[in-house]
């Protein structure tokens, strides 16, 4: 079973960094496609990264965040830059198996607040 927990939110001002955390357990992570989801109050969840060997970003972050992994760990990092207020959201990790398009296993989430 893949378990996936995130880590690393928080209360920040604009311009703030913060790095989010996802420990992957019950399988390597080198075997999933790896992805950032975040939900607002309100909306609807949407993506933010993906990494599978290349990264993907939403235009929203583009230049901001950064994906990142660390197989020999079990790891996947997002590394938030430069925050604004609409960034505010839970975020979630989530894997997928290559061959599928929807991601399958997600976290619990992690709050991320910026206060203007």
């Amino acid at each position: 079973q893949v378990q996936l927990v995130e880590s690393g939110g928080g209360l920040v001002q604009a311009g703030a960094s913060l790095r989010l955390s996802c420990a992957v357990s019950g399988r390597t992570l080198s075997f999933f496609r790896m992805a950032w989801f975040r939900q607002a109050p309100g909306k609807e969840r949407e993506f933010v990264a993906q990494i599978f060997g290349d990264t993907y970003y939403a235009t929203s972050v583009k230049g901001r965040f950064t994906i990142s992994q660390d197989n020999a760990k079990n790891m996947v990092y997002l590394q938030m830059n430069s925050l604004k207020p609409d960034d505010t959201a839970v975020y979630y990790c989530a894997a997928a198996r290559p061959v599928e398009v929807e991601y399958g296993y997600w976290g619990q989430g992690t709050q991320v607040t910026v206060s203007s």
